[in-house]
């Protein structure tokens, strides 16, 4: 667990916690009327199932002035969704050991930053696959965050396809995100919420277990692809500084580890506190060190600073907008070098290999 968190702590500075509304192999629930859910004053009739569960929940939470865990509102949302008849399973992840039994919170106690939200929601309207709730589910968590955790519209960023707001493309997703992590600084508390569909792609870079990246889905994926896991990572997760706490719900279809979160708690009823995801993988950074450096000079004491440098060299590429396969390019061509440095100096005769 220690060598796991400091790993967690070199790759993702920032404090990350993700609620999704399923596991990666299961789909999550498009309801037709949120009426049932409860909510103080809902944006419409239709809503995703994850949202409406959990504002049921934070909404009643908040009412009754108590301090509900991280661990109770799991297995309540998990309650109202079988009651409901839906199958699918919430969970929580962590780029931290996350102490379940804690109160529920989107920005931690002491928090004197800004507070900033990025919330997006697609109905993909007119396409096939067409959704009803997630603009309803966009506001209703809004309404949520500036009533309970005193969020202003300045600083709330909407994405969604109703004619309204900028629409939730590729590119848009990514920049807002990219903005999130330019504008937060030490102490700042950020919100995401995503409502739309999520998928699976096969992976292009060997760092999934299951061999599957899971997906977010813009409103422009035929023209421009869905938004992988890595993207995710390079640029929201790694990329954004320490000190900042980020709260993130992800209400769509197999985003379980949509974010790449090394620490989970599973609302199964099996669970009754955070551990390291079974399937999770520190790499390629550790991995590809070792790989190219070897035993010897992975027990070298200067392995922590070079695995630094790996470290630093991703985060910036990540910011620069280059894709997990071009990071990983970058990172081989690094490790080439540095094993070159590394070789003995041969005297008399030319060390210089034929090209």
């Amino acid at each position: 667990m220690a060598d796991a968190l400091e790993q967690a702590k070199k790759l993702i500075p920032a404090e990350v916690r993700m609620i999704s509304g399923c596991q990666d192999a299961q789909t999550s629930a498009d309801v037709s009327n949120v009426a049932s859910f409860q909510l103080p004053d809902p944006a419409g009739m239709s809503g995703g199932a994850c949202t409406s569960a959990l504002l049921k929940i934070l909404y009643a939470d908040h009412k009754a002035q108590t301090d509900l865990t991280f661990q109770e509102v799991l297995v309540k949302m998990r309650s109202i969704l079988s009651s409901g008849k839906f199958t699918q399973i919430p969970q929580l992840t962590s780029s931290r050991p996350l102490d379940v039994k804690n109160p529920f919170e989107i920005v931690p106690d002491g928090c004197t930053g800004t507070r900033r939200a990025i919330l997006i929601g697609i109905n993909y309207v007119g396409m096939q696959g067409e959704l009803s709730g997630c603009h309803n589910d966009v506001m209703n968590i809004k309404e949520y965050v500036m009533d309970v955790w005193g969020f202003k519209e300045e600083n709330i960023t909407v994405l969604m396809d109703d004619g309204k707001h900028a629409d939730p493309t590729r590119a848009n997703i990514l920049k807002a995100y990219t903005d999130l992590v330019n504008a937060s600084e030490d102490g700042d508390a950020a919100f995401c919420h995503y409502s739309g569909h999520g998928g699976k792609l096969r992976d292009q870079d060997g760092d999934e277990a299951d061999g599957f990246d899971e997906t977010l889905i813009p409103l422009d994926y035929a023209s421009t692809g869905q938004i992988r896991d890595d993207d995710v990572y390079s640029t929201l997760v790694g990329p954004m500084k320490s000190g900042v706490t980020v709260t993130c719900i992800m209400d769509c279809c197999h985003s379980g580890t949509v974010l790449d979160l090394p620490y989970m708690f599973k609302a199964d009823g099996k669970h009754e506190e955070m551990v390291v995801h079974p399937e999770f993988d520190f790499g390629p950074l550790t991995a590809l060190a070792s790989h190219f450096l070897g035993a010897e000079v992975m027990n070298n004491p200067t392995i922590a600073k070079i695995i630094d440098m790996i470290t630093k060299w991703l985060t910036g590429r990540a910011k620069n907008g280059q894709g997990f396969s071009a990071i990983i390019d970058t990172v081989m061509k690094f490790g080439m070098n540095l094993i070159d440095s590394l070789q003995p100096q041969q005297t008399g005769e030319s060390s210089k290999k034929d090209d």
